[in-house]
């Protein structure tokens, strides 16, 4: 016998956010034809309501809305309701909520838009409250005038559908730039940049303030290129900024989604995968290029945090961790004086006080979010303590909170599994294993790679999602784009073949389901995809990167290596169709101007020949990683491989220096004197760039 008075549709999914909604009195259908013959059936208009699992007013709208037998009636009676989970079916999210931005000009979740039986939206927005509050109109009366409208308006519905759809539709369209791409779109879109820039804080623009890993990792590179202190200064400024405030996790590592005030205190405590692949990705190219050990910690510090929590046992990465913890935001992580205490002694309480700005009155609701407001050596000094000792005191003191901590009820985690996203972590761990030497990050990284090939790709198709065993719904652009990279940086971390050959199977099968032969670039669906109001693009690099600009830099890095120019064509008919945009509004093309400064510049084509597992091939290996060298592709071979050097020029005629392991440093395929030697390696490597501003505390 169920406990449940209530029981939907939506108790045969996989999704933890549709089955957190399955015994809600609202008769909710999942996504499909099921509920659109209904709707037809029943000539009722269909109410559609997008959420997450992660997200805080989802569960708040569920709580006062969806769990009300009278709401839910309102809702049973005059439409037919269906609920998506957006992490899965992130095209309807999209299309959906462009309509609602459309219309409101504000867009969020949980989503909430009114669709004729045909899916045409006519009506949007997002949190509803159950009565008249927040100068907005409740969730009842919002659902009897759309009732009342769709009976009594059918004309006035017809015309706002037709026009919202034609609208859509254009979205869609770009075309190709009449102007060249050139080293001035870079600089243009580098001051372009700079002037949201908040010196006091770090970031851009004011609150809420979202962590701009993409536009970081792009004045990384216009540093590495120009030596511009100015854009150094700004990664670093808000590198230690992010770090230090409480949108870090400072006991158990890895970043909260977004801070709610300017100075990154106050966070949104749900946990996003993809937030963390970026910023871990951030912080070890920081690290590359200043070996600042705290971007070191930091990077590990997520990584950890993903190894510990987000780890399925078959190496799939979970997607996110909410918010909430027993019915409070934050719960979990915040902190009275008398909880420090009660496992510190009193040195020990006063210095991690002193240091994570723990006070009696709290700066959250009357508890603490731990945040680092002063130097070391500042709260050393003021302490009449060593550096050193202050140091000791404060690791001790971390991990005896975290076991507290520990003992806590934890927030709830979405457990399912999503290609791309897991494409993102798995680009970040093979990074980091290559970066800082981890070899344990490299056996997560493989396992990794290995579940998403084994359970994520059939008949050659990808898969978006994977929970409790089972893999469904069709990939979309993103998922291919995004496996296609952490593949390919796999393989330039291992020199294993295997990965390269699935970033090439990928990415072909990437260009016959998505390419648009007609004007260009990638659609957001395949070929195979159900046919939906409109197949659109996507080409803004949003809280993750578009997948048209992922794709573009994957091709271009696939070009370098294979020499295939169809890769480099398509690649650089993407940045051609985002180029005006990309003028217009720099800030959103981040991870785009990252694939742009690859093609405009000259990248290194490095070639290393010897045994994987030989000692000196490692050490080669690690010189190539050890500097800042955003504009790379790395190949690697063992003397006498025939099959990677068909498969990639680079590695053609490659031979041992002295019967030792050589490394080849090319550009255009043409190479300078190879070397046995790390450090020369290193020198050849090396840009004449003057790096400093390293983060500190």
């Amino acid at each position: 016998m169920s406990d449940h008075k209530h029981t939907n549709r939506l108790i045969d999914e996989t999704s933890p956010y549709l089955l957190q909604h399955a015994h809600n009195p609202v008769d909710w259908y999942p996504w499909g034809d099921d509920a659109f013959a209904a709707a037809r059936n029943e000539n009722k208009p269909i109410l559609l309501s997008i959420g997450y699992s992660a997200c805080h007013w989802c569960h708040v709208m569920e709580h006062e809305s969806f769990e009300n037998e009278d709401i839910a009636s309102l809702m049973n009676e005059n439409f037919v309701s269906i609920k998506v989970d957006r992490e899965e079916r992130p095209d309807l999210d999209q299309i959906y909520m462009n309509a609602v931005q459309m219309m409101t000009h504000h867009g969020g979740w949980p989503m909430t838009v009114f669709l004729t039986p045909e899916g045409v939206p006519f009506y949007g927005g997002t949190y509803f409250p159950p009565e008249d509050r927040y100068n907005m109109p409740g969730f009842p009366r919002v659902l009897i005038s759309m009732a009342e409208a769709y009976r009594d308006r059918p004309d006035d519905i017809q015309q706002t559908g037709a026009s919202i759809l034609a609208e859509l539709n254009r979205l869609s369209l770009a075309r190709e730039s009449n102007e060249p791409l050139t080293q001035k779109l870079l600089a243009q879109a580098f001051k372009g940049i700079v002037k949201t820039y908040d010196p006091a804080n770090g970031g851009f623009g004011g609150a809420p303030k979202f962590p701009p890993a993409m536009t970081l990792e792009f004045l990384l590179r216009v540093h590495h290129n120009t030596g511009s202190q100015e854009a150094l200064d700004v990664v670093t400024n808000t590198c230690r900024k992010m770090a230090d405030g409480g949108i870090y996790d400072q006991l158990g590592g890895g970043f909260h989604r977004y801070s709610t005030d300017a100075r990154w205190l106050v966070p949104h405590f749900e946990k996003m995968l993809y937030d963390n692949a970026l910023l871990c990705r951030l912080y070890l190219h920081y690290y590359q290029l200043t070996h600042d050990e705290s971007a070191r910690r930091t990077a590990e510090g997520i990584l950890d945090y993903v190894v510990r929590e987000m780890t399925d046992a078959n190496g799939g990465f979970y997607s996110t961790q909410d918010a909430d913890s027993e019915g409070e935001e934050g719960k979990f992580f915040v902190w009275s004086p008398d909880e420090i205490a009660s496992v510190l002694d009193v040195e020990g309480a006063a210095l991690f006080s002193a240091y994570y700005d723990v006070t009696q009155g709290g700066n959250f609701e009357g508890k603490n979010i731990l945040n680092v407001t002063r130097p070391l050596e500042d709260v050393a000094a003021k302490a009449k303590v060593t550096l050193e000792h202050l140091q000791q005191s404060l690791e001790g003191s971390r991990g005896k909170l975290f076991e507290l901590r520990e003992n806590r009820v934890k927030p709830d985690r979405d457990e399912k599994i999503l290609t791309a996203w897991n494409g993102m972590m798995l680009a970040s761990f093979a990074e980091a294993a290559a970066i800082l030497d981890r070899v344990d990050y490299l056996e997560i990284a493989k396992r990794n790679a290995r579940f998403l090939l084994d359970n994520l790709l059939r008949d050659d198709l990808l898969l978006r999602t994977y929970k409790d065993g089972a893999a469904k719904l069709n990939a979309y652009l993103e998922d291919y784009a995004f496996l296609g990279d952490g593949l390919l940086t796999l393989y330039e971390a291992t020199g294993e073949l295997e990965w390269f050959e699935a970033t090439l199977s990928l990415t072909n099968r990437m260009i016959e389901e998505f390419w648009d032969e007609e004007d260009g670039g990638f659609f957001f669906t395949g070929k195979s995809h159900e046919n939906l109001i409109v197949r659109s693009k996507d080409y803004f690099d949003n809280a993750t990167p578009s997948g048209n600009s992922v794709a573009a830099d994957v091709m271009l890095r696939l070009a370098a290596l294979t020499d295939n120019n169809d890769y480099r064509r398509r690649a650089v008919t993407i940045l051609r169709l985002i180029a005006d945009s990309l003028r217009r509004y720099p800030s959103g093309f981040g991870r785009a101007l990252c694939a742009l400064d690859f093609h405009l510049g000259t990248p290194r084509e490095i070639a290393i020949v010897g045994d994987h597992d030989a000692m000196q091939t490692r050490l080669l290996r690690s010189a190539v990683w050890h500097s800042y060298v955003p504009n790379k592709v790395v190949a690697q071979t063992v003397p006498g491989d025939d099959e990677s050097a068909q498969l990639i020029p680079l590695l053609r005629d490659r031979r041992l220096v002295d019967n030792m392991p050589t490394a080849y440093v090319c550009e255009h395929f043409t190479c300078s004197e190879p070397v046995t030697d790390p450090e020369k390696l290193a020198v050849q490597l090396a840009q004449p760039r003057p790096v400093s501003g390293a983060m500190t505390g």
